[in-house]
Order: C-alpha cells, then structure tokens, then sequence
C-alpha cells in the first residue's frame, strides 16, 4: 500500500540510533567482556555450536529476504527516510519486523559458535533498547502514515515471530 503522497523531509520514525548499530555495539561489547571476564559457559555446552550454525544462517536468511522485499517494493529501509509503501507480503506475512528478529537470531548465533557468553548477556538489553528506541517509535510512525491498514496489520500479524 502507497503512502499519503505528501511526503516531507522530516517524514520519518524518530528513532533513538541507526537500528543496526545496537546489536553491533552488544557484539562488540561482548567480544571484549569475553577477553576481559571470560564466562566459559557456552564452551561448556557441546551442542552450543551445532545450534549457533543453525541459528546463524537463519538469522543471516531473514535480513537478506526482508531488506531485498523491502528494496523490491520500492520503499526506504532506512528509518531516517520516509517509508513510501506497507510491505505485508513475503516474510512480513510472518513478522512485521523481520530485519530485528534476524539480526537478534545472528548475535546470538555468533555467540554460540563463537563461545561468547557476554554477547547473550547483553541480547536482552539489546532487545529492549530497540524494542522501545526503534520498534515503538516505528511503530507509531507506520500507523500515523497508512492508518487503518496498519491496524489491521499489526492485529494480522506478530510483531516478532508467533506470540513474542
């Protein structure tokens, strides 16, 4: 569905960062607690590997489709630009934010297959910062833009993936 086409410069969510230098910062972060204050917990797990290789790709899978549906559809994926059209098809019949749920499956991904407990430490605060500075804000800006299609949006579809 097409945006009002009345589209001013200012016309974007305010978010509170560029969405993906959160789960950059916790990777970085955590890499360096690891060095500092290694936890040893995952290295402890056998299976922590064989899952991050699952879970990685996944993750890696659900950017690539959803920032190409995004491209495909001929709308912004930034949020400091305004978004042009709702994308309700393809994987976001599934999540409206599948971008932060694959970058969520990536960090700790990486964090299984590299054994670095600090980096799932720091996935729920993470998540909670782009779930209140970026995903809320997002959110507010997608209803004020497509109104009643982005209710019935959001009441058709979870947030994250199923009840999350």
């Amino acid at each position: 569905m097409k945006a009002h086409p009345n589209i001013h410069k200012n016309d974007h969510p305010e978010v509170i960062v560029f969405p993906p230098l959160i789960p950059a910062a916790a990777i970085l972060l955590g890499m360096g607690l690891q060095w500092l204050v290694p936890l040893h917990v995952l290295n402890s797990w056998p299976a922590g590997r064989w899952v991050g290789g699952v879970i990685l790709p996944i993750g890696v899978l659900m950017l690539v489709v959803a920032l190409s549906s995004l491209r495909r559809h001929e709308t912004n994926v930034s949020p400091f630009a305004p978004t042009t059209n709702l994308v309700t098809s393809g994987i976001f019949r599934w999540s409206r934010n599948p971008i932060y749920t694959g970058g969520t499956l990536v960090m700790l991904g990486l964090a299984l297959l590299g054994g670095l407990d600090w980096i799932v430490v720091l996935t729920a605060p993470s998540v909670l910062i782009l779930h209140f500075g970026v995903v809320r804000p997002e959110e507010s800006y997608l209803a004020g833009r497509f109104g009643e299609a982005y209710r019935l949006y959001q009441q058709r579809v979870p947030r994250y993936l199923g009840p999350l």
